[in-house]
């Protein structure tokens, strides 16, 4: 784990929560590589709670994650067990996530980070890419029904 990345990605996760206001209408709309929406129930509150994520695609399966260890939205999924996945242009999709354990599949979803996450952090992302593997928090998920 470093310390300087430790640092440097919440300053970055701050900026990026501050932008999601106008980042969000353009997600949704036109789409913007592969940023997702993901509504997850608060653990403390019991209310909806909505992130913008990134989402992984490798061997036909789907990820989500944070480079950065436990945050927010990570112990809510914990919490809650399921969520629902908003992508732009199709319904929305109940999802059930499993972290991933340290081991092959989790090591190529996080180098799947610097070449499928929409600049700049595909860049922060290889940077920090060895602080990544030692503290990212990262799941498979799967849909709790199969779309229609």
């Amino acid at each position: 784990m470093s310390r300087f990345w430790s640092l440097a990605l919440r300053l970055f996760y701050w900026v990026i929560t501050r932008l999601q206001p106008l980042v969000r209408p353009w997600a949704q709309g036109v789409g913007l590589g592969n940023v997702v929406e993901l509504i997850v129930v608060g653990r403390r509150t019991g209310r909806r709670r909505v992130v913008l994520l990134g989402l992984l695609r490798v061997d036909h399966g789907w990820y989500l994650g944070h480079p950065n260890g436990p945050v927010n939205w990570t112990q809510n999924l914990d919490a809650a067990g399921s969520a629902t996945l908003v992508l732009a242009h199709q319904p929305p999709i109940e999802i059930r996530p499993e972290l991933l354990p340290v081991g092959e599949e989790r090591r190529r979803v996080i180098a799947a980070t610097w070449h499928q996450h929409v600049f700049p952090g595909n860049v922060v992302y290889w940077l920090a890419r060895w602080h990544i593997f030692a503290v990212g928090r990262y799941y498979r998920i799967e849909p709790l029904r199969p779309p229609a």
